[in-house]
């Protein structure tokens, strides 16, 4: 499963077989019409609709529904904010209901529940450079 942020990263990741929620496409919605101007709200309405055309997204199941209220329970109970996160919990429940992994740029965000969510980082551990690993080590 992709997450959105690597939906909108520089690079794809190699050689995975992908789907997406159509929690993304709901994510990338929302950025084409907070785009601060004509140019970037036209290069985000590109991006956007190559998205659309590349992957029939899965939706928002009630099953989804149940694993989204069980993560979003788990950061809650752990300290956290779940509903700054809700986009991101039901792109994460999505994964684990479709028993995939979640790739995505942002495996800090789903720290607090890494027993329950598998976020991978799309590139391969050997791509890695020093920064990404100080970065998990170390994050601000």
């Amino acid at each position: 499963m992709l997450d959105t942020s690597v939906l909108i990263g520089e690079t794809a990741p190699d050689g995975v077989e992908a789907a997406i929620s159509v929690a993304s496409i709901a994510e990338l919605h929302f950025g084409v019409l907070v785009a601060g101007d004509d140019d970037e709200r036209g290069l985000r309405m590109q991006r956007l609709g190559a998205i659309e055309s590349a992957f029939d997204p899965l939706p928002l199941t009630a099953e989804i529904a149940r694993e989204w209220g069980r993560l979003a329970a788990a950061v809650s109970a752990r300290g956290g904010q779940p509903r700054r996160r809700t986009m991101d919990l039901a792109i994460a429940a999505t994964a684990n209901v479709h028993k995939v992994p979640l790739l995505t740029d942002n495996t800090g965000d789903f720290a607090i529940i890494a027993d329950l969510v598998d976020a991978r980082s799309p590139q391969p551990p050997e791509a890695e450079t020093e920064t990404d690993s100080e970065a998990l080590q170390n994050p601000d």
